[in-house]
């Protein structure tokens, strides 16, 4: 399974209504699009089977940032991973601010 969630540390609080895209990072198809709900989470992205391989989460951030009529510097955030084992939870959490943003491996 893939999820996310997305933080805005500005603020100190979840990220809502924020379209996230599961791409293959090889052929850039895409594979799923979801939107982060009140809690700024993406549980699951409806794939009921997916292969190991190369994969990407793409975050359009720029309208959420907009809504809080605050300029951004990065409009989309591109993150690529690698899942070696199908049977593991992928959890890619992104921190963002209007002019850095960080991730890292969840659990």
């Amino acid at each position: 399974m893939i999820s996310t969630h997305i933080l805005d540390t500005n603020l100190g609080k979840p990220a809502a209504h924020v379209e996230v895209k599961l791409f293959h990072a090889e052929t850039h198809e895409l594979i799923a699009t979801a939107t982060t709900n009140q809690d700024g989470r993406v549980s699951d992205f409806g794939i009921k089977e997916f292969a190991e391989g190369a994969y990407q989460l793409e975050f359009e951030i720029a309208p959420y940032f907009s809504s809080l009529e605050v300029k951004t510097f990065f409009p989309r955030v591109c993150i690529q991973f690698f899942i070696e084992d199908i049977n593991q939870h992928y959890h890619i959490p992104l921190l963002i601010s209007p002019f850095a943003y960080s991730t890292y491996r969840g659990s």
